[in-house]
């Protein structure tokens, strides 16, 4: 596996991401890209000069994941947005690495802080149908992962959740917010 920036001038590979990133939500989250033509306005979106879009390739060079970066806050934090892997190959350490590369393409840059949204719109975590106004940080800090929410991958990549959005995919179906700092030189 190889990661590489993906570039305006590869139409067969915009193509594999976007098609990853049909195929690899619609279980989950199947409002979010449900067409090609939605994955490929988001492919396209993400290729703008002030943002990342990093893609992993197989031996035979073919699209099988891929990570996009928008820069916040004067390019202090970087929002990693989205991260993709095609389904089947889950698992397998290409999300890691696609996160890995990302936090060092944003550290080049300056960054300070990776932070990104990890919804939860069908009741994989105890946090959705509760009332997140009511003692949220005590519903965080007991946080429960009932069917492989991403949240517990990213954890374990070094983010911690910084907050929630409750309701924000609909009633009971919050947005868990997550950051990472991103060690500088002198840190090193």
């Amino acid at each position: 596996m190889k990661i590489i920036s993906l570039a305006s001038d590869q139409p067969a590979l915009i193509q594999q991401a976007a098609q990853i990133l049909v195929d690899a939500f619609k279980d989950h989250s199947p409002e979010a890209w449900p067409t090609l033509a939605d994955g490929l306005t988001e492919v396209h979106e993400m290729l703008a000069d002030d943002r990342i879009l990093r893609i992993a390739l197989d031996e035979n060079e073919i699209v099988i994941g891929w990570i996009g970066g928008i820069e916040q806050y004067d390019g202090h934090v970087w929002e990693l947005h989205p991260l993709v892997v095609k389904p089947g190959l889950q698992g397998n350490g290409i999300g890691r690495a696609l996160v890995q590369d990302f936090e060092e393409q944003v550290r080049m840059r300056g960054a300070l802080t990776v932070m990104l949204g990890t919804d939860d719109e069908d009741n994989r975590t105890s946090l959705s149908n509760t009332d997140l106004y009511v003692e949220p940080w005590k519903k965080i800090s007991e946080i429960k992962n009932f069917g492989r929410h991403p949240f517990e991958f990213y954890q374990k990549m070094g983010y911690c959740i910084t907050g929630v959005v409750p309701d924000a995919n609909g009633a009971g179906k919050p947005d868990i917010l997550m950051s990472k700092k991103i060690p500088t030189k002198q840190d090193q």
